[in-house]
């Protein structure tokens, strides 16, 4: 997971929040990837307010990815979330 802050495009107004996945064919066959896709877009909308304005997430997922639950999916983010926010300089 990576984690950058973009200045702000104009004064007052922050550049959007943004996050992108990449799912490697390793993850499995173009449903598994798919389905991963769609279970972190899910989690990733909930925790995109907590970001700072203008940051760009960027989230690879793992082939443990493709069997994990949607719980554990969750508290694996929330866990690599915590990581990198630190890193970005944001407390």
């Amino acid at each position: 997971m990576h984690l950058v802050i973009a200045e702000t495009a104009e004064p007052g107004n922050p550049a959007p929040t943004r996050a992108g996945f990449i799912v490697s064919k390793a993850v499995g066959n173009a449903v598994t990837r798919n389905l991963v896709v769609r279970r972190l877009r899910h989690l990733i909308r909930d925790r995109l307010p907590s970001l700072p304005a203008g940051s760009q997430l960027v989230v690879r997922a793992l082939p443990a990815a493709a069997v994990r639950s949607f719980d554990v999916l969750g508290r694996d983010l929330d866990d690599a979330l915590r990581r990198v926010l630190p890193r970005a300089g944001v407390t």
